[in-house]
Order: C-alpha cells, then structure tokens, then sequence
C-alpha cells in the first residue's frame, strides 16, 4: 500500500509552460484525500517551491537534492556542506570564472546568470539549447560575458563562512570528471546539460525521502516517486514504485518500473490511475 508519493518539479509536476496541469491537481487532491502524504523531491530551494507551487497542497519537501527535509510544521533533515568543502568550491569557481548559486535556507545568493538559468523560463532554455548549439561553445560565450570576473569575487561575498545546503555552477557534462576531482567531498547531480547541482558527499534526493520516511514509519516499498531526469534515477530505484515521465531521460526510464505520458499530457494523473493510488 502506497503511503507517501514524492514528485520532481521542472519536467514533472510542471508542465512546458511551467504550470501544474489541472488534471495533475486533480489527482494529487484525490490522493491526499485517501490519506497518502504528497510532496516534492527537488533540486530547488525552498523559496523557489513556494513560488512555483503556491496554489499546490503539499505534505512535505525534500528540497536541495535532499538536503534540507522540511513540512509545513516542522524540520526533518537538514545538512550543509563542511567549511572545507565549501572552500574547494569557492576557490575553483573563483579560479575558473564559473557562475554559481549557493543555496542558503530560506534564500539563493551568488550568481544574477544562474540565477537566471534556474528560472522556468531558463530552464526551458537550457532544455531547447543542447539541440543546437555546442556546449562548448555556449561555454566560451558565457565565460567571455561573465560579469563576476574579479579575483575572489565569492571569498569576498563571505560564502564560506554562511550556512550552504546546495550549490548550483554553470559547468558543462564534459567538465565533470575534472570537477569531480576538484570537488572530493561533494557529489555532482545532472538535470540538464550546462550546469550541475553540488551536494555534500552521499547526498540525494533518495537520501533525502529515506530521512523523511524514517521520522514517518513508512517503508520505501510504501512510497512512489515520479520524475524525468539524471538526478532522479536514485529514488525511481530506492522507492517501492518509480515512475518516469514520457519526456523523460533514457536512463531515467530505464530505472523506473513504469513510463507514464509526458508531462504536457497528464502523465502523472495517469500513473496514479494506472497502479489504483486514485
């Protein structure tokens, strides 16, 4: 028996046009109303959520890839990264002239272009762009226009010093493998092809939902997950039932025990019906 359910957000619960689809509304009151705790599982900030689904009933959050567990009434989980991580990453995004956010608790700080690029309307951006214009070259451009280019521009902002649950850098697929290196004590979470979501090592958004499951006595197997990108795939596995959207990644399909329609065409809605939650 499905107790909880946790959506991505962007290519999920969102449509396109950045909406929730009345009949994914719909389904989700339905749920509710059989007592299953509905909720989020997202690389977004919590500012962010509350914006983008203000008019959506939740139960839970599990926002930052994990990172800081949260209701409406009461704090589940939360972990930021150590000084010392948080150095390396201030000194390579220095260094290399990279754009970054850092994810405060109730607040985003860093970068006017990321911030940009994690707007839904960026984010649709990011999802038209890889068809037709080279990382790399999206690179150069963005690194010849950056405006943060002075020396120890985020020492200067005092980051290290801040409580930071999540960074979010402008860095190609390409570039991970030497970021990675850079970067011992986090881990690199991918929901699109030009910038990368940075967390404490072993954090995830799967990590995140077992926290919240564990303070509720639910089970993984009684709990479903729904969404479409790299950074799902570990709870689409570590839940009872995983569903990836029809707009989904490959891999993210290939982890889900059911593809529903997309996003744009009541995929959740469908799920939902299909396994008999609603």
């Amino acid at each position: 028996m499905i107790k909880a359910i946790f959506f991505d957000i962007d290519g999920t619960l969102l449509s396109a046009g950045g909406h929730v689809l009345p009949s994914t509304k719909k389904a989700l009151r339905k749920a509710r109303e059989q007592g299953i705790l509905v909720g989020v599982a997202t690389g977004r900030d919590p500012a962010k959520v509350a914006r983008l689904l203000k008019s959506l009933p939740l139960d839970m959050y599990v926002t930052y890839n994990g990172q800081l567990v949260y209701t409406d009434n009461e704090l589940i989980y939360a972990r930021t990264f150590e000084k010392a991580a948080l150095e390396q990453i201030v000194n390579y995004a220095d260094q290399k002239s990279r754009s970054v956010n850092f994810g405060l608790a109730d607040h985003v700080i860093g970068s006017r272009l990321m911030k940009l690029g994690q707007s839904v309307a960026g984010q649709r951006l990011v999802r038209f762009l890889p068809q037709h214009l080279p990382v790399g070259f999206m690179k150069r451009v963005l690194q010849r226009v950056h405006f943060l280019r002075s020396n120890q521009h985020y020492r200067h902002m005092g980051i290290v010093n801040q409580a930071v649950y999540q960074c979010m850098m402008f860095s190609p697929v390409a570039g991970d493998q030497h970021l990675a290196k850079a970067l011992p004590a986090c881990d690199l979470l991918r929901s699109n092809s030009f910038s990368v979501d940075i967390v404490p090592k072993g954090g995830s958004k799967l990590a995140g939902i077992q926290h919240f499951l564990a303070e509720k006595k639910i089970a993984p197997s009684e709990a479903m997950a729904f969404g479409d990108h790299l950074n799902d795939i570990d709870m689409l596995m570590g839940v009872g039932i995983g569903v990836a959207m029809g707009n989904g990644q490959r891999q993210a399909k290939d982890a889900a025990d059911y593809v529903t329609g997309s996003n744009n065409s009541d995929g959740i809605a469908k799920a939902l019906k299909h396994f008999g939650i609603i």
